[in-house]
């Protein structure tokens, strides 16, 4: 069982930066640790994933903005948000799947925490 908690969301302008943090506790070290969002009236989606030993996997949106780390020994995933934009205004959520490979699809992670708002105005 993992039981995580996001953290770091909030009100920024266009081309800000925000720090999102998840703190898991339970097992994470052989999990891998995905970020997606999801925006008022859309399905929620992919953003970044981290395996164990920091592969990591991002959506094309947010490639070379956004940066997805991991400190096993904290039990923390973050994910650095450069550049913001007002279409990646959305809840985002952590997620873990128990795996070594970098997953995308929401269907394949199996815990989520709560989510965080992040708002980026124009």
């Amino acid at each position: 069982q993992v039981q995580l908690v996001e953290s770091g969301g909030g009100l920024v302008q266009a081309g800000g930066s925000l720090r999102l943090s998840c703190a898991a506790s339970g097992t994470f070290s052989n999990y891998a640790m995905g970020w997606f969002r999801q925006a008022p009236g859309k399905e929620r989606e992919f953003v970044a994933t981290i395996t164990w030993n920091s592969r990591t996997r991002y959506t094309e949106s947010v490639k070379g903005r956004f940066t997805i780390s991991r400190d096993n020994a904290k039990k923390m995933v973050y994910l650095q948000m450069n550049s913001l934009k007002p279409e990646d205004t959305a809840v985002y959520y952590c997620a873990a799947d128990p795996t070594y490979l970098t997953p995308t699809g929401r269907n394949e992670y199996d815990f989520w925490g709560q989510g965080t708002q992040v708002t980026v105005s124009s």
